[in-house]
């Protein structure tokens, strides 16, 4: 192959690396009204007068929204596909505030400056609620976070809202209880993984205005134009045939951006106004205002045999949503979903839980969308159950694991197209040296070195409901443009999506535009998250190139008077089988577009797929421990990832390498807290610790390709997988070094000097 498999730069890295991209902020009229928003100084509270008079009164104000002026429709910001699983429980803005920070007034003015001064000119009253900050309180709890009656859902979630529960699942294959029973052996834990925040470079920003046929135009650093178009339509009460969403470059998402945070408060300053509006989030509103990671509590338990195979598994979950349930539901399923499958000897498996509204920031998406917090608890156990049973983790590992060809007791009799997970295993366990460091060794001063693994799966796209299209042109130059919907973040899924047009029509990548994300221009994408880009929307770009390749040779074959099939093309030139006659691609294409019924020739094609093929990655980590302190210091990681077929080298490492370290950081520093009234404390990276380069030690990348069949070119996605292993591989790692089993991350120094207070009084 010419691209697939090839580590070529991205198409605008060197534009990227040189400051040349427009980003939203960017491309903002120089006569934007600033949009501002007044927040509630109060976790749980409803508003019981607003005086906006001296606000409206200062010179350069040109509107002042709250309550009173916006449409009493309920609707949700989660970033889905209609009909969206998440409740509608949200207005644009309510007399009840459900955490602090949640928006109570819309402020527009001609500069910052005097949109802040009108900002602390407007007052309010606020009847003040006991508010609802553990959730595991949360159930029944006195306080009802959501007590109004006209809250939604499109299908039955499980919502209960007079008991904070916002959605519920129970999955149950065999009779748990009983196999459980039937065991040699029962290990149990309960774990907690917190809220994350997203920490993605450019913050949240939209700005929006009338164009000359008086249509909403909303440019937005987003994941999800055309979800985002839906929302607004919804929100704003008007038609979505009058509304473009336009997305130029974005400073990366990490699915913070697959919720509509922003764009809604410039649309209905433009609509109000008739003028253009921006709002841009600052890094204290990006951090307290938008969403997190979901925190969760997972009780695991795990049943085997004397053999280490396992037969019984159930995860019982309680998931804290925050104030308003964007992607409630479908963030906690996937718990279930990405674990219980891997582990395919069972008997019997189950999944429950629910997800409860708080007075906290609302809970969102982020990478890994559950499967992190999952994998968390799934892993750990596992490492567990070795433990107990003196077995080498590995070997558990692959006695147990699903392979390619089989089934699970949740894929209902569905074979698993493609796995290397064991070739993983085995490559991991060589490249950390496993045979020679585990369990641990002292290496003097009070430090001792070990090693943990953990492994791990996703899915790719949203089986059943996702599809994506995509469009490519042949130009009268020869050269064309591909048209698609989904969003580059900075991922090179651009590059990548170019990369498999131009292996199926042999033509160069500098013959190739890519027009993306423009809801007036582009073809339907639901937009990049759930792992979906390079799979859903690659194999609609592969069908695309293929339907104009056929279109190509047909009409080639007309002007080289012969039937198609006595036609042969090598992305420049069609010539007959024999060789006798040929035509040049940029002879003929701009004969296609000239004269009576004559035409461009156009590829199209939609793609959406019944499976999720899972990615896999076996992740393993070397640390070292200081056992005076307690601190851990992260020496080696490495990854090796089964994405099916790689189609960029370079870029399926830079994705894995970023993954790594997002989850080095849930692991050891990221931790969104709160104070005793709601007041979130992490509000900048004053306070909020990610790690740098000198705190993830060696990052190591490998690759076992296995060919997925129904993805393009035998590939699946690498997105999301990455982030999962780190935090139970570290916990794993520090175990081994000095038997103290942290459940409840980040692992911190102080759990793990306690610990081994614990340890030693024991």
């Amino acid at each position: 192959m010419n691209f697939i498999g090839k580590g070529i730069p991205k198409i605008d890295g060197i534009s990227i690396a040189t400051g040349k991209p427009v980003y939203t902020e960017d491309l903002v009229m120089a006569n934007a009204l600033v949009v501002k928003i007044l927040r509630s100084p109060h976790a749980f509270a409803k508003i019981t007068s607003i005086d906006t008079a001296q606000a409206e009164n200062l010179p350069g104000v040109a509107c002042i929204l709250t309550h009173r002026d916006v449409p009493k429709i309920r609707f949700t910001l989660a970033g889905q596909s209609y009909p969206e699983p998440s409740p509608y429980d949200r207005y644009i803005l309510d007399e009840m505030v459900r955490y602090v920070g949640d928006e109570v007034a819309i402020i527009a003015a001609v500069d910052e400056k005097t949109a802040v001064k009108a900002m602390h000119l407007i007052k309010v009253e606020y009847e003040v609620f006991e508010p609802v900050l553990d959730f595991e309180k949360a159930e029944g709890h006195p306080s009802v976070v959501h007590p109004e009656d006209d809250l939604h859902c499109n299908f039955d979630i499980g919502l209960n809202k007079d008991k904070n529960i916002a959605s519920s699942k129970y999955v149950e294959i065999g009779d748990v209880e009983e196999e459980l029973k039937k065991c040699d052996v029962v290990v149990e834990e309960t774990y907690y993984t917190q809220a994350q925040a997203h920490a993605m470079m450019e913050t949240y920003r939209a700005f929006s205005y009338l164009d000359h046929s008086g249509r909403l135009v909303v440019v937005s650093s987003t994941q999800i134009p055309f979800h985002v178009r839906r929302q607004l339509a919804r929100a704003l009460q008007i038609p979505a045939s009058r509304i473009r969403v336009v997305k130029p470059r974005i400073g990366g998402g990490f699915g913070g951006k697959q919720t509509g945070a922003v764009e809604v408060f410039a649309a209905i300053v433009t609509l109000k106004t008739g003028q253009p509006a921006k709002i841009i989030y600052d890094r204290k509103e990006t951090f307290t205002c938008t969403t997190s990671r979901h925190a969760m509590r997972l009780k695991v338990r795990l049943g085997a045999d004397l053999d280490g195979t396992i037969r019984a598994l159930d995860i019982q979950g309680l998931s804290d949503t925050g104030a308003y349930g964007e992607h409630a539901p479908t963030v906690f399923s996937v718990v279930g979903e990405k674990t219980l499958p891997l582990y395919n000897k069972t008997k019997a498996v189950r999944f429950l839980g629910n997800a409860v509204y708080t007075n906290k920031m609302p809970a969102g998406a982020l990478r890994g969308y559950g499967a992190t917090q999952g994998t968390f608890a799934l892993e750990c156990t596992v490492n567990k159950l070795a433990q107990k049973l003196g077995m080498d983790p590995a070997e558990i590992r692959l006695k147990n694991l699903i392979r390619q060809g089989e089934t699970s007791l949740p894929y209902q009799g569905k074979l698993l197209g493609s796995s290397t997970l064991d070739k993983c295993i085995e490559t991991g366990k060589n490249l950390i040296g496993w045979q020679e460091k585990y369990p641990s060794q002292e290496v003097g001063s009070n430090k001792v070195r070990a090693v943990g693994m953990a492994v791990t799966m996703q899915g790719s796209g949203i089986a059943g409901i996702d599809t994506a299209s995509a469009e490519i042109r042949l130009h009268d130059e020869g050269n064309y443009t591909l048209l698609i919907g989904s969003t580059d973040m900075g991922t090179g899924s651009d590059t990548i999506l170019a990369q498999m047009a131009a292996e199926v029509l042999e033509t160069s990548l500098e013959n190739i535009i890519v027009n993306a994300a423009d809801t007036d221009v582009s073809p339907y994408d639901p937009g990049s998250y759930a792992s979906s880009t390079t799979y859903v929307t690659g194999m609609a770009v592969v069908r695309a190139a293929e339907d104009l390749k056929k279109q190509i040779l047909e009409h080639g074959a007309k002007f080289l008077e012969i039937s198609p099939a006595e036609v042969e093309f090598d992305g420049k030139t069609l010539q007959t089988l024999d060789g006798n006659k040929a035509i040049g691609l940029r002879e003929l294409a701009p004969l296609l577009v000239l004269g009576t019924g004559k035409q461009q020739l156009v590829g199209t094609a939609t793609y959406g797929s019944d499976v999720s093929p899972p990615p896999f990655i076996a992740g393993f980590a070397e640390v070292e421990v200081d056992k005076e302190t307690g601190k851990v210091d992260l020496l080696d990681y490495v990854a090796v990832v089964d994405c099916g077929t790689v189609i960029n080298s370079n870029l399926a490492r830079i994705q894995v390498e970023g993954g790594i370290v997002q989850g080095i950081g849930m692991a050891l520093y990221e931790d969104v807290r709160y104070d005793q009234k709601g007041n979130l404390l992490t509000n900048s990276f004053m306070q909020y610790k990610i790690p740098c380069r000198k705190d993830i030690g060696t990052v190591r990348v490998a690759f076992e390709e296995s060919f997925e069949p129904t993805g393009p070119f035998g590939a699946k996605s690498i997105g999301e997988v990455v982030i999962n292993t780190p935090a139970p591989a570290i916990a794993h790692a520090v175990f081994n070094a000095v038997g103290v089993q942290v459940t409840t991350l980040p692992i911190t120094p102080e759990k793990v000097f306690m610990g081994m207070g614990m340890e030693k009084a024991k």
